[in-house]
């Protein structure tokens, strides 16, 4: 068994994608600060997903092999929490929560996914949901973090490269809500793909 790779990738596209903790510090800072001063933070942003794929794919991995009910459970518990915080970004409005000081740098970036519960809702559906059983821990948590890390690298910066621009037209505007409720429908239709169509994987 391995990782359904295409599957995971159009799963974690749509998360990294969407709005989240992540996405609106990185967009906060780019509007705040310029892209260029908001890079460290970036990077420790992208690397710092890290330090939750590792012990959360080896440990998930070898209690699947013990208990696969608790996979299960946690599945669903994550696919909860994520439609949970979909609801809150459809009400999140760009405007609220700016503060103003010193850009965030690199340490600060690295800490964000670790305190990030929607990081350790996507990631452990993506191993409950993606990865067959009887797949060696390893070649599981590699694939899962590589496939993380190229999208990070790719999404994370247009995020912050589009936060200024983006807070400046639509923050306030009659169009702010119907964005934000459209990123939040996306979010939930990732979370049912998740549930229903990685069945099938």
């Amino acid at each position: 068994m391995s990782v359904a790779v295409t599957s995971f990738v159009v799963f974690a596209a749509s998360q990294i994608g969407t709005p989240g903790p992540a996405n609106m510090a990185l967009m906060g800072t780019g509007a705040r600060f310029g892209f260029r001063a908001a890079l460290p933070f970036v990077a420790g942003v992208a690397l710092g997903k890290q330090f939750v794929i590792w012990p959360v794919g080896f440990g998930l991995m070898e209690l699947s092999a013990r208990a696969p009910w608790v996979f299960e459970v946690l599945k669903y518990v994550s696919a909860a929490y994520i439609i949970w915080l979909a609801w809150k970004v459809a009400n999140l409005r760009l405007g609220q929560g700016r503060d103003l000081g010193k850009p965030p740098g690199f340490v600060a970036g690295l800490i964000v996914h670790p305190l990030n519960p929607k990081a350790w809702a996507m990631i452990i559906g993506g191993f409950t949901a993606f990865v067959g059983p009887g797949t060696p821990p390893l070649n599981a948590t590699l694939t899962i973090a590589a496939i993380l890390l190229a999208l990070q690298v790719i999404l994370h910066p247009l995020w912050t490269l589009a936060g200024d621009r983006i807070a400046r037209t639509l923050a306030g505007s009659p169009a702010e809500p119907y964005l934000m409720w459209t990123l939040a429908a996306l979010t939930v239709a990732s979370v049912l793909f998740v549930l229903f169509a990685s069945r099938a994987v």
